[in-house]
């Protein structure tokens, strides 16, 4: 096939190769293939662009032979044959042989759930070694879709994420070096979504439970959230930095706490929106 180059992105024509259900909300889906090696990415947070095949379809159908042309070509792709993309973040990569973990969150689609799955999250739960994607993702390691960089002055690190998030904010945790301070909240839907982080920092972890019928994440943001990092007691530090990210109405309720109420500088909070409460990725494309 004609791969599409448009740097510092290109299109990665992989497969799976293994899948681990990691716990009741997440699944690790592994993937390979030869166009890996010019995968190259030096962030924790590093984002991608997934497509996956739409339903009834074997491989995903995306124009990138058309080059810059092909974001117009793949949206006027009739609904049935028009490939599925979602974002996500890249959870590990690996050389010997060159391969890449990303974590889904699984939404909806345990029996009887209030809402059902969407595309991805169906993919995924039923996804198997050979299956085909493509991946919009970095050609170069220092790219513009890594958002954690913390000033080389930081003497402490803040982390908030939701479920979306905890792949992002996991790597971030594990790759922060010794004597780094850390204070760390990430938000799951189940007490089986807990992980063991391994860091050499000096980092405090804590996991917040969701619960269902009081404290679903909206336009005003997570009051669980909100409510545990308000009532933390910071380390002093003179040079904070903050990387949250998730559902976009908790993301913007925590920015403005740590800018508004903490006193933070804004240029050391970094913020970015994965998702928001009520509408898909489509329409959140759209709004934008």
């Amino acid at each position: 096939m004609t791969t599409a180059v448009a740097a510092p992105f290109r299109f990665f024509s992989l497969q799976v190769v293994r899948t681990r259900r990691l716990s009741p909300s997440l699944v690790r889906v592994t993937f390979a293939g030869d166009e890996l090696r010019e995968f190259h990415s030096l962030g924790c947070d590093q984002s991608l662009s997934l497509f996956i095949p739409a339903e009834g379809q074997t491989e995903p159908h995306v124009p990138i032979e058309l080059g810059d042309g092909w974001w117009q070509a793949w949206r006027e792709l009739p609904d049935d044959v028009r490939a599925v993309m979602r974002s996500y973040t890249l959870r590990a990569l690996r050389r010997e042989p060159d391969e890449i973990d990303i974590d889904f969150v699984l939404h909806g689609v345990e029996p009887g759930a209030a809402t059902p799955a969407g595309p991805a999250s169906r993919w995924a739960a039923d996804a198997g070694a050979g299956d085909r994607v493509l991946l919009l993702g970095p050609a170069i390691a220092d790219n513009r879709a890594i958002r954690f960089r913390p000033p080389l002055d930081a003497d402490l690190v803040v982390v908030w994420g939701d479920e979306t998030a905890v792949p992002a904010a996991s790597a971030i945790v594990e790759s922060l070096p010794a004597g780094t301070r850390a204070r760390v909240w990430l938000e799951v839907q189940h007490a089986e979504d807990i992980q063991d982080l391994v860091t050499e920092a000096d980092a405090e972890v804590t996991w917040l439970v969701r619960d269902h019928h009081q404290d679903e994440p909206g336009v005003e943001g997570s009051p669980m959230a909100l409510g545990a990092i308000r009532d933390a007691q910071l380390p002093d530090a003179e040079h904070p930095y903050v990387w949250i990210a998730g559902e976009s109405g908790s993301v913007k309720a925590l920015r403005r706490h740590f800018v508004g109420e903490r006193g933070i500088d804004r240029r050391s909070v970094t913020f970015v929106g994965y998702w928001r409460q009520g509408l898909t990725e489509e329409q959140l494309r759209a709004a934008e």
